[in-house]
């Protein structure tokens, strides 16, 4: 009989482009500011900022073409859309020339965000979590296995709303690298199989509202769509 005074929660998990294996999420990291033109319009001088790290909860994934609630407590929700980095092999201290050998694959996310929420904390040097971490926060398409796609250092990356681009941008504009991010993270937190990275979203990040649909993409790595209900 199980000690467990609960029934244990399923694991969180992505689909795997092309197959029907699923990809288990152990954690989520998020890298903040990593596009210039993004750092100025938050008011950041992208020059003189290391990159730093937030985390959602690994139960904050949603699938593509899911509908997402409008969040409580929040009249400010924004997209923001971002690369995604599948960890597939762990590591410490992993040094930036071997950190794409930690890698299982890349994906389509974006990043919702409880915009008042996380601008009322920063103003008052708290945590983001209520503004980020928040339930059904963390749309991410199927990931696609690095032997299919390799390694995208350059390409389009855009978000619509209702058809409408508002993000559109290239990801050879981050400011730190997918090698770069691993490896700084690697020095502070072991990373582990089923880790994956948000790497950061450009410039013109936004609100959404009831019953609109988010769409967007990344070049060579397909498309995400959810609707707001």
């Amino acid at each position: 009989m199980s000690d467990l005074v609960f029934p244990a929660m399923p694991t969180p998990t992505v689909a795997v482009a092309g197959t029907s294996a699923r990809f288990p999420v152990r954690r989520i990291f998020c890298v903040g500011r990593n596009y210039a033109a993004h750092a100025r319009e938050m008011g950041r001088d992208p020059d003189r900022e290391p990159p730093f790290f937030f985390t959602k909860p690994a139960d904050a994934v949603v699938e593509n073409a899911a509908t997402v609630p409008y969040p409580p407590e929040t009249s400010n929700f924004h997209y923001e859309i971002e690369l995604v980095v599948a960890i597939g092999v762990g590591g410490a201290d992993i040094p930036a020339e071997r950190a794409l050998e930690h890698v299982f694959g890349y994906a389509v996310g974006i990043d919702l965000t409880r915009r008042d929420l996380q601008l009322a904390a920063r103003e008052q040097g708290r945590p983001w979590d209520w503004g980020k971490a928040f339930d059904q926060s963390a749309p991410i398409a199927p990931i696609h296995r690095v032997a299919e796609v390799g390694h995208p250092s350059a390409g389009r990356i855009w978000l619509a709303v209702d058809g409408v681009v508002k993000q559109d941008s290239d990801i050879s504009k981050l400011l730190w690298s997918v090698p770069d991010i691993i490896s700084i993270a690697s020095h502070s937190m072991t990373l582990r199989p089923g880790d994956l990275i948000m790497t950061g979203t450009p410039e013109n990040v936004g609100p959404v509202r009831r019953g609109e649909v988010m769409t967007g993409g990344i070049e060579g790595l397909g498309e995400i769509r959810i609707l707001v209900g």
